[in-house]
């Protein structure tokens, strides 16, 4: 049950102006980069650890992350080619074997087409996607932080006391 109402809580505290719209679109960039990278290989762990190491909002990434891990499927032949021309290119043989070579490489299965092609896909859409959700986050946060101050489900999860709660409820 607390599993449940730390989730809750999380996305209280994420609409309710907790966080800045800089962190929610942060968190929301980098769940969609570990969104679209396959999550059997330690490319993506690193990935989560750098986003749990971050001060970024992690409500917004776990959406960003959900919803790009489907996205991600129906993108997987564009990052099967885009895989493939980077790691067939021949100007770059020489560095790709010298990487496979190192001792972690293995698990990172960068040598996977669509590992490669969607890491880079994700990395050239971050950008564009901080730039395009923080004036949504801007615009929008405070409008719904407003509107779900009101539910006492939202105040309780958000730390008010459960008597404080009731009591104006009834």
């Amino acid at each position: 049950m607390s599993y449940w109402l730390r989730s809750l809580r999380f996305l209280a505290s994420a609409f309710t102006g907790v966080s800045s719209p800089r962190q929610l679109a942060l968190g929301f960039s980098m769940g969609m980069v570990i969104g679209l990278v396959p999550k059997d290989n330690l490319i993506a762990l690193m990935l989560l650890f750098i986003l749990a190491s971050s001060k970024v909002n992690l409500c917004s990434a776990s959406l960003a992350t959900l919803v790009f891990s489907w996205l991600g499927i129906l993108l997987d032949p564009l990052s099967h080619l885009l895989g493939k021309n980077v790691l067939s290119a021949p100007s770059l043989q020489g560095f790709w074997q010298s990487v496979y070579e190192l001792p972690l490489a293995p698990w990172t299965d960068f040598n996977n087409t669509v590992v490669m092609g969607s890491l880079l896909l994700g990395l050239c859409l971050f950008y564009p996607a901080f730039r395009l959700t923080r004036p949504l986050f801007e615009k929008y946060t405070p409008i719904m932080a407003e509107r779900l101050k009101k539910y006492w489900i939202v105040k309780l999860l958000w730390g008010t006391e459960v008597g404080t709660v009731m009591g104006e409820v009834s």
